[in-house]
């Protein structure tokens, strides 16, 4: 980059600095791009982005740093850097001076030394601005960065009393239903599991429900007075008609298995022939569902406005939740960062109970949900900084991928890795890559992408071709046989006029050491003529040899090609 941005963003502030920009007015641009994305201060740049100079009393920046750490709390570790510009911004050797003040993002809640927090935003217009950082706006900031855990808090003003009975006896029966519930919780007190689930805490002597105990088993009305944004929406869409709107403010234990039960009849199934067994196989994978569905409670930020949203149409299920992820979670690596939460406390007690995945690996099965049955795998790119929404396309299964699949677990003794089935739904979607592509595309090292393709290679799922940086994989002939694709398969081996030969004898020998001139049209998208002279480049050099007239014409290997 050999400019200053052309606009002001999110993460980039310009202050004029003719009139000498006041202390307070600095060190709110500091604090606000602190308690958002951190970003960049040009002190001496015009907000249309005219560069007029840095005031003198701003040119030292040693002096500039040091004021800032002094007037925040806790003190900012500002960057401060002198920067020369010609009229359009542009960097020179001399020139306009400008002041360049690069503000880390923090970590914690920055306030000016007066007592101001103030955050980032973008306005209607597209502009942003700072504004001040609300006191439930902190709750979802710490909340966010992992220093906060909301679901563990004490509920003011209520009791052991405001605990549904109902929903006790729903929390026990889901216990006795689930084979990966804590059972020794079965055998506690109603007080002492209450306890154990951290569904109260104790204050001052007494058993005070927390936010988690209040959202799994309070009472309707305790939960509307005392955590209103928890909501939630079940919805079903045919075309444009709205088939199902029903709104949720109960207990969360009731939400999730209603839900759960509500998506039945919007769930058809597909018997798909396995062997000698027929299994039927759901739209939307019934544990990925509601691993989702639980993932959107847990996670969401109760502290926002808004609702959990299930929504179901004819051409997928939309989870969305509001919260974006928390910090050092992203799209990109969601599959491999370390498993962490917004709500500790309730995610803890949503795994005890068996509703929840304990390893806190919920998004694997979701993906695995859709890629044992050669689907389209989760698409989570409708998410944001304020909410998270993942995307479960309506597909048919591929039946013979999954036989596959299938066989090669029956013969391992064990399910194919996420990361195994990654690979090969890449594969299978892109055809041929490197490791580097692959490990792009799933957002891994190279190191592990390469251990599981080549793991892939040795089970004979995947073929490497060439050798260092130029080798790359396809799926192997074995796949492609297996789904009756032959041509697919001999057509990922790098097509090109010079080695039309090699292909054409590689198919011959895939189809048993006959070829037609139909299968070479097919193989390498040919006209029948240009076919036909292929074919007789390899008569005339006795690599192959015709057989029968007409229509029955075809060509079969010489023996010394076998």
């Amino acid at each position: 980059m050999n400019r200053i941005p052309e606009k002001e963003t999110l993460t980039v502030e310009f202050k004029s600095d003719l009139k000498k920009l006041p202390d307070n007015e600095l060190m709110d641009a500091v604090v606000a791009l602190s308690n958002t994305d951190g970003g960049h201060i040009y002190l001496g740049v015009e907000d249309d982005g005219t560069p007029t100079g840095v005031h003198k009393e701003h040119r030292d920046v040693t002096q500039l740093a040091a004021l800032i750490a002094n007037k925040t709390m806790p003190p900012v570790s500002a960057r401060v850097t002198t920067l020369y510009l010609s009229e359009d911004g542009t960097y020179a050797e001399s020139g306009i001076q400008v002041t360049m003040v690069e503000i880390p993002k923090s970590r914690a809640i920055i306030a000016t030394k007066s007592g101001k927090i103030m955050r980032r935003r973008i306005k209607e217009d597209g502009t942003p601005e700072c504004v001040p950082l609300y006191p439930y706006e902190i709750i979802t900031r710490l909340s966010t960065l992992g220093k906060l855990d909301y679901s563990a808090f004490p509920v003011p003003n209520t009791s052991v009393g405001d605990f549904s009975p109902e929903e006790l006896r729903r929390l026990r029966d889901i216990l006795k239903r689930s084979s990966n519930a804590d059972q020794t919780l079965l055998e506690l007190s109603d007080n002492e599991l209450l306890s154990a689930l951290q569904m109260t805490t104790n204050v001052d002597g007494k058993q005070v429900p927390t936010v988690t105990g209040v959202l799994l088993a309070g009472k309707r009305d305790v939960i509307k007075r005392t955590v209103p944004a928890s909501s939630a929406a079940f919805q079903v869409l045919e075309g444009t008609e709205v088939r199902v709107n029903q709104d949720f403010d109960q207990p969360l234990l009731y939400t999730i298995e209603k839900m759960r039960e509500m998506l039945e009849p919007w769930n058809p199934e597909r018997e798909v022939e396995d062997g000698l067994f027929r299994i039927s196989v759901p739209e939307f994978d019934g544990r990925a569902f509601r691993e989702a569905l639980v993932n959107a409670f847990g996670h969401r930020d109760y502290a926002a406005l808004g609702a959990v949203r299930v929504l179901v149409n004819d051409e997928g299920l939309t989870i969305s939740n509001p919260g974006g992820f928390i910090e050092g979670v992203t799209i990109d690596n969601l599959l491999d960062v370390e498993p962490r939460g917004r709500n500790q406390c309730l995610m803890n007690a949503l795994k005890r109970v068996g509703l929840a995945e304990k390893t806190g690996r919920g998004v694997d099965r979701i993906f695995e949900g859709s890629l044992r049955y050669g689907r389209p795998a989760p698409d989570y790119s409708g998410t944001t900084s304020t909410n998270v929404s993942v995307y479960i396309a309506r597909s048919a299964p591929d039946k013979l991928f999954m036989k596959m699949l299938n066989e090669e677990a029956e013969r391992m003794g064990k399910p194919l890795s996420l990361r195994a089935l990654l690979v090969l739904d890449t594969l299978k979607r892109q055809r041929r890559l490197k490791v580097s592509e692959l490990a792009e595309q799933l957002h891994l090292t190279d190191a592990v992408t390469r251990s599981t393709v080549e793991t892939l290679v040795e089970a004979g799922l995947v073929e490497a071709h060439g050798s260092s940086t130029a080798r790359s994989y396809i799926l192997s002939g074995k796949v492609y046989s297996a789904a009756g694709k032959e041509t697919d398969f001999v057509r990922q081996s790098d097509i090109d006029k010079v080695r039309y030969p090699e292909l054409i004898m590689k198919l011959a020998r895939q189809k048993g050491g006959s070829i037609a001139n139909r299968d070479v049209m097919e193989l390498l998208h040919l006209s029948r003529k240009q076919a036909y002279r292929q074919i007789q480049k390899l008569v005339k050099s006795g690599d192959l040899e015709l057989v029968g007239e007409g229509g029955m014409a075809h060509y079969v290997m010489t023996s010394s090609k076998h």
